[in-house]
């Protein structure tokens, strides 16, 4: 209980951006960046595969298991500086089919994981305990066009 409300209080002091604010910060490689709806369901579907451990978090890991052949959805933090510490997983994406797709904060990203760190990139492994979340995520991202 005492945690909770140590949590609501951090919150509180914290200014959360809105979602138009956060877009100053977004690198110029962030596309297809992710509409704010798509963004709320992107980070829902993350919470949920969280409670359920079927997120890959960070570049190293989620570059392995790419390589690996794992499938599931890639996101993206478009406010990661140096741009160069994540620049290859779009194409690494892009060369084994996979959806990905661009929010606009890390900091945002890494709590829908359930961190207090901020995260640049998560890969969403499907898992029927989730699958309809899933699925509509999945439906959304492979229709945003992809960069030339």
């Amino acid at each position: 209980m005492a945690r909770e409300k140590q949590a609501e209080a951090e919150a509180e002091a914290t200014p959360e951006r809105s979602y138009r604010e956060q877009l100053d910060y977004l690198n110029p490689i962030a596309q297809p960046l992710a509409s704010r709806k798509l963004t709320r369901k992107l980070y829902k579907c993350i919470r949920k595969a969280a409670k359920h451990k079927q997120i890959r978090r960070g570049v190293k890991e989620v570059q392995k298991f790419i390589n690996k052949g794992e499938k599931g959805i890639a996101v993206l933090a478009g406010d990661t500086l140096p741009i160069d510490v994540y620049c290859h997983i779009p194409i690494m994406c892009e060369d084994r089919s996979l959806p990905y797709a661009y929010v606009p904060s890390k900091s945002d990203l890494g709590a829908a994981a359930g961190s207090k760190r901020p995260t640049c990139v998560i890969l969403i492994k499907p898992h029927e305990e989730y699958q309809e979340t899933y699925n509509e995520c999945l439906e959304e991202v492979e229709a945003l066009p992809l960069p030339l």
